[in-house]
């Protein structure tokens, strides 16, 4: 089992930038795919990115290329999500979280078995 505590949200203007984390305790971090999904009042959960164990592959959400990073660092236990040129509709709860599945061709949440609390993003007009 695998803990995912985020940070890194808070409350930005739009065209600025924030960089999210996903800190993980409990068993081996590299062994899990980690992904970033998203969730805006009223609205299903979607997925933002994904880093497979070793880091060398990663895929992203069509509406967010260009403007997303996903990276890892497995000696830190964590996953970080950069966004940048942030828009309100960016807005959102960013939830970080842990598949022991491995690589796929898509990403739903039911692939993930493990979550953390989310962190909240406003973006400002």
């Amino acid at each position: 089992q695998v803990q995912l505590v985020e940070s890194g949200g808070g409350l930005v203007q739009a065209g600025g930038s924030l960089r999210l984390s996903c800190a993980a305790s409990g068993r081996t971090f590299s062994a899990y795919t980690m992904g970033w999904f998203r969730q805006a009042p009223g609205k299903e959960r979607e997925f933002v990115a994904v880093i497979s164990q070793g880091g060398s592959i990663t895929k992203y959400a069509d509406s967010m290329k260009g403007r997303v990073t996903i990276s890892r660092d497995n000696a830190k236990n964590t996953v970080y999500l950069q966004v940048n040129s942030l828009k309100p509709e960016d807005t959102a709860v960013y939830y970080c979280a842990a598949s022991i599945r491995g690589w796929a061709t898509r990403f739903s949440p039911d692939r993930f078995a493990y979550w953390g609390q989310g962190t909240q993003v406003t973006v400002s007009s």
